[in-house]
Parts: C-alpha cells; sequence; structure tokens
C-alpha cells in the first residue's frame, strides 16, 4: 500500500484503507462479481435506437417529467398524441417510432411538462446534435448512415511513455475559419508524425454550445462536436492516426456540466439536481457551472456509461479527465494552498467524487487495457496516479502542472543571472516516486489570451519585429537559446512522459484568442499559423528543427523508463549535468560565459555528443563539432577527483545545452 513505501502517508493508513474500501463497496454496488463494463450500458438503453425490425424506440430518463413528446421535422415540431412517450416506471419514458417516420438527417428534441413548467430539451443521451447556422438553435438530428464505417487500422499498443501532441481541431487551420476533422487529418496530423510524437490528445469533441470555452462547458456528453464534421469523419482521423502508430487520446470533461437548459441538462425535467448536487454545491462558483453529484447511481451510470461509449464508439486510446481537483475538493481547489497532507483526507474532499474516479478508471482498464488515463490535478492528491490495488486511485499519469508555472515565475521574477541551478531541478524532479507524471513547458493554458507563451514572455514584441535569421537581435537570440533549453531540460527531467501544445513547437506568435463579441467575432488568433515554419529565412523552422530531433531521440532511445540522476548543480557558472540511463545532459543557462574544459564525474569510456541546441541547423552558432567525442579519464591523486573516479571534460558554451551518449 503506498503508506508503506510513503511514510508521510502512514499517519493517515486509517484514511486510505477506508477509502479503498469505499471503492470496493461502489463497485460491488454497481457490478457485484462482475465487470463494471458489463454494467455501464446507459448509452445502449436510453436516447434513439433503431430496432431489428426497423422501428426506432426512444427511452428518456426524467423522472420530475409529467409529459413528453417527441418533436421535429417529422411532425412539424408539434406535441400530439402519436409521439407522446409513455411513463415505463423508475423514472424512465419510452417511444416506439414506424420506421417511415424518422430519417437519417432529420432534426428533433424533447418537449417536457413538469409540475409549474414545461421546455423544450435536448435528449441527454443524444449522440450527435447539430447548431441552425442562422437561428443559432441546437437540435438533436437522427444519425443512421447508411453502412457503418470500417476499421482499417488496430489501435497502437499501449504508450508507456508518451510525447503527447495536444491539439484543437477548430484552430487547427491557417485560414481563420473553424478546421474540420478532414481539414486536421489532412494538413496537421502528417505534421505531427513527422515530428515524432506518437499520442495525440484532442481537446473539445463533446458538443459545447459556445465555441470560445475551449471544450471545457459541455452540453451534450455523448455527442461529438458537429462544427468539426460528422462521426464517420472523426473516425478517419483516428483511423489514420493509429495507422501511423499514434494513439488518440480525448479531453474528458466529467467535472461539470454547462448550466444551459436548452441545450444541456440544466434543469432537464423541472429539477436543478437530477445529475447535479442540491443547493450551492451544485454551482460551480468560478465556472458558471453546473457540479455532478458523484454520489447518486443515476449520474455514476451516466458518466461512465460515457467513458464506455468514446472508448468503444470511436476507438479511442484513453483519456484526459480535466478538471480532477474540481471534482475532488468542495471548495474545487479554489485559492487553496495544498501545503501538506491533510488536505488530501479531511472533510474537505468530495469521496464520491474520488470514488467515481477509481471506478472510471477501472473501466477504462476493463474496456481496453491499452489504453491511459491522466489526471489533470493541481493539488496532489497522494495516491491520485497509484494503482488501485496499492492504495491508490488508478490515473496512469498526472500531469505535472507545477513545472509550466515555476517557469514563468522564473522568467518573469529573475535575471537570467540569478537563477538557481539546485531550484530548477528540484522544481523539475520534486515527484511521488509511486506515481507516473506527463511534464511539460507550456499547454494550452499558456496559450490563451491574459497569458503567454514561453517564447512569447522571452522576446515580447520582438517577435514581430525580428524573426528574419539575419536580425542580428541580442533578445531574439535569447529567447531562442532558452526556448530549446528550457524544453529540453523539462523532457529531459519528465516523470515518463511529455506533452506539447499544437504549434508552441516553432515557437507560434501571439495568444490564442476564439471568436467574441469583444474582438467582433474575429478568427484572427484561434487559428495556426504554419507556414511561418516554412521559410529558411525565419527562425521558426530551426526550432521546429529542433523540437522534432528532440522527441524523435527521446523517443527512438526509450530514455524516459530511466531515473535521472544529478552530477552537477553549479550556481556559480549556472552549469546544470545530470544523467539518465547512459546519457548526460549537460546545461550552461550562463549568459555570457562559455567554459572550456568544464569537468564533472561520470563513467569511464567513452561519449559523442548526440543533440546539442547549438547547432547551426537549430538556429544556433555551431560553437560544438556536429559528433564530437569525449573521453573519460581517471583522476590522480592531484587532480579535483581523489575517490578513483572518472571525469569527462567538454567545452560547454553559454546558453547552450548538449546530450552526450556513452557509446564504448
Amino acid at each position: 500500500m503506498i503508506y508503506n513505501t510513503d511514510p508521510y502517508l502512514k499517519p493517515y493508513k486509517e484514511a486510505i484503507d477506508a477509502r479503498h474500501a469505499r471503492i470496493l463497496a461502489a463497485r460491488e454496488h454497481m457490478a457485484g462479481k462482475g465487470l463494471i463494463s458489463d454494467n455501464a450500458n446507459n448509452h445502449l438503453y436510453y436516447g434513439l435506437h433503431r430496432m431489428g425490425d426497423g422501428s426506432w424506440v426512444f427511452r428518456e430518463w426524467a423522472p420530475n417529467a409529467s409529459r413528453i413528446y417527441l418533436i421535429g421535422e417529422f411532425n412539424n415540431w408539434k406535441r400530439v398524441d402519436a409521439y407522446s412517450l409513455k411513463p415505463i416506471g423508475n423514472g424512465n419514458w419510452e417511444l416506439t417510432v414506424p420506421s417511415m417516420f424518422l430519417n437519417h438527417g432529420d432534426l428533433y428534441k424533447l418537449y417536457i411538462e413538469w409540475q409549474g413548467g414545461a421546455g423544450e430539451r435536448l435528449p441527454s443521451y443524444a449522440v450527435r446534435v447539430v447548431q441552425d447556422p442562422d437561428t443559432k438553435v441546437f437540435s438533436a438530428q437522427v444519425w443512421d448512415p447508411s453502412g457503418k464505417y470500417v476499421w482499417k487500422n488496430g489501435r497502437p499498443r499501449k504508450k508507456s511513455e508518451p510525447l503527447i501532441y495536444e491539439c484543437h481541431i477548430g484552430m487547427s487551420s491557417e485560414q481563420e475559419k473553424v478546421a474540420s476533422f478532414d481539414d486536421f487529418r489532412k494538413d496537421v496530423l502528417p505534421k505531427v508524425s513527422a515530428l515524432g510524437y506518437d499520442t495525440l490528445q484532442i481537446m473539445a469533441l463533446q458538443e459545447h454550445p459556445y465555441y470560445g470555452s475551449f471544450g471545457y462547458q459541455v452540453s451534450n456528453f455523448f455527442a461529438l462536436s458537429s462544427r468539426f464534421g460528422t462521426p464517420e469523419q472523426f473516425k478517419r482521423l483516428v483511423d489514420e492516426a493509429h495507422g501511423m502508430g499514434i494513439a488518440v487520446i480525448m479531453d474528458l470533461v466529467h467535472s461539470h456540466s454547462v448550466s444551459n437548459e436548452k441545450e444541456g441538462l440544466g434543469m432537464f425535467d423541472g429539477r436543478n439536481d437530477l445529475y447535479f448536487y442540491g443547493g450551492d454545491k451544485g454551482y460551480h462558483p468560478a465556472w458558471g457551472s453546473r457540479c455532478f453529484d458523484y454520489g447518486k447511481d443515476e449520474t455514476v451510470h451516466f458518466l461512465l456509461s460515457n467513458c464506455k461509449y468514446w472508448l468503444e464508439e470511436y476507438h479511442l486510446d484513453g483519456f484526459r479527465f480535466d478538471g480532477v481537483t474540481s471534482m475532488m475538493y468542495w471548495d474545487h481547489g479554489l485559492g487553496k494552498n495544498f501545503s501538506g497532507y491533510d488536505c488530501y483526507f479531511d472533510s474537505g474532499v468530495d469521496e464520491s467524487a474520488v470514488t467515481y474516479l477509481a471506478l472510471a478508471n477501472m473501466l477504462v482498464r476493463e474496456v481496453d487495457p491499452e489504453a491511459i488515463t491522466i489526471a489533470e490535478d493541481v493539488s496532489g492528491m497522494a495516491g491520485l496516479a497509484a494503482p488501485f490495488d496499492s492504495g491508490g486511485i488508478g490515473f496512469d499519469f498526472r500531469l505535472a502542472m507545477g513545472i509550466a508555472d515555476n517557469w514563468i515565475k522564473i522568467i518573469k521574477e529573475t535575471p537570467d543571472e540569478k537563477w538557481s541551478m539546485g531550484d530548477i531541478w528540484w522544481k523539475l524532479t520534486d515527484k511521488r516516486q509511486d506515481e507516473k507524471t506527463i511534464s511539460y513547458v507550456e499547454c494550452h493554458d499558456q496559450a490563451l489570451v491574459g497569458d503567454k507563451t514561453l517564447i512569447f514572455r522571452l522576446m515580447d514584441k520582438e517577435m514581430y519585429f525580428n524573426m528574419n535569421v539575419d536580425s542580428g537581435n541580442a533578445i531574439v537570440d535569447r529567447g531562442i537559446a532558452l526556448d530549446k533549453m528550457i524544453k529540453l531540460v523539462t523532457i529531459a527531467t519528465a516523470g515518463n512522459g511529455y506533452l506539447n501544445f499544437m504549434g508552441n513547437e516553432f515557437g507560434h506568435p501571439d495568444w490564442i484568442d476564439f471568436p467574441r463579441e469583444g474582438n467582433g467575432w474575429s478568427y484572427k488568433y484561434a487559428r495556426r499559423q504554419w507556414s511561418l515554419a516554412e521559410p529558411e529565412y525565419l527562425r521558426y523552422r530551426y526550432l521546429r528543427n529542433f523540437d522534432s530531433s528532440m522527441i524523435k531521440y527521446f523517443k527512438d532511445n526509450g530514455i524516459l523508463s530511466g531515473k535521472p540522476e544529478i552530477i552537477v548543480a553549479d550556481e556559480e557558472k549556472k552549469v546544470l549535468i545530470f544523467r539518465r540511463k547512459n546519457r548526460i545532459f549537460a546545461f550552461n543557462f550562463n549568459p555570457v560565459n562559455s567554459f572550456e574544459n568544464y569537468g564533472f564525474a561520470a563513467p569511464g569510456g567513452e561519449y559523442e555528443v548526440k543533440l546539442d541546441t547549438d547547432e547551426k541547423k537549430y538556429d544556433g552558432f555551431s560553437r560544438i563539432k556536429e559528433g564530437e567525442r569525449h573521453t573519460a579519464v581517471r583522476a590522480d591523486s592531484a587532480g579535483e577527483c581523489r575517490d578513483g573516479r572518472w571525469l569527462v571534460y567538454i567545452y560547454l558554451p553559454c546558453r547552450c545545452a548538449l546530450v552526450l551518449e556513452k557509446v564504448s
């Protein structure tokens, strides 16, 4: 158990055991001795389904309703008895419709009446929702194309050290528009493959009314966002990614639901607590959204069925669970300083949410043992990414969210010459030993309006005028050098995986600002300017070259399976050197001083420079000979090393990083 490997958890043994028992009880309550996945099939029962005889059956759960009508194009949106659902017990309603009255592409909704009110609603299990381009009104759509999609490629094997390319389909085009699944498949997927990333993490797949929410205000949990295309087009994207050996995971939003009533689950049948907590607990104070009641059987079945649906229907390879911190704590972690272990086990934890997350991880393993799960959590909840059998919640990975924040803090507050090598090393490697983590310098968060990407912080307005290779601008030179070094030191110390947001590999300029009233509904900043990385006269190209070389080197050599070990943290010279597997990573963060014959302890043998941030093809100054070799020498009694160790001496230019591989 996790309290046997972490002495700081021993005082919480009773709480950890109680949590473990609580999860086991919930599992048995749901599945008995069977599988959770065999009991998470709400999506196969509720919603609209074609029967064997060609007729349609529609079912909905709405226990507070007094009457429900199916309305749509097929009956001129009228409430008529022929399309009135019948109550069949336990809050369930059902309607059978002959085949000739519903056709592929037809639009429909529910009209629900309850004591004291009524309103149009979208079915809670709708798998296709579309928006009228003129009225902006959303409707469910019958989706029954002739012939099912035929999958051509199997799922890739499990990514134990995923190299993740985070992306948003809609803003992936260079054109000022909402890009489609087909656009991404044709234009961006080949770029991801060429860069060497092996995992695609896609945002905003679940339907959401407001495009600018980045997909985090979900209204229809089973519906693929139609603004990007059809289910078949998305399946083809996933299929082709699999053919390239790229796993596809999605941002899964189970942390909250949009509060909209006509589009979402808010006040679905006249009750405000159908799927959500009642009272103030049911409303998120910062996001303006609804909070799920994870202690309610119907909610748990809804969400677990949702997990199973996305895995099976679209052959996805796992999930990045959004907003896990918000789920696990009654205060959603807002303004909270998680400074000790007490807060992981006290009354501030929503144990029902923790139980749900454990059940979700179990279900994912049952459906696809090769799938991965990643938790977005800023609290550091102990056991979150530890195996369930060890007393954990079962995520494969947690995002190391503090790393990006720390880089921002360093760049904003500390002059280069005062950077602490020891502090950088500590912040990069301060991880629980019983958990795997995904490190990153920047995700989509750092690119949004109100924040800045790493390279924009380093260069600011100079990016607009001096990204020409002949500019000779000192600010840009610094930014280019540090951008490469920071990314390399972050991936080199990563726990077990690394993430990059779409376009950051070549230092995409500007922020992300989705079309809204405040910018005249412009798409100017909700796109990616891929063409900037093509001309040889612009420096973006060389940043992309480095990112690709870095990613491929780590992927080809399985470096993240080893543990980083510190060798040097030279605060005076600003040199950081560490070892991982049979490679040595040497960083000189000194802004002005280069060092001849910089010596450090290393195993005996010969070392070859395999990656050099200062190479010309990476927009460096080529101060190191490509493929340069260094032989370790034994320190004699008069040397600085008196214990029989071996020393390697290298030339280490300022603002340069080297990767040396032991070749003999």
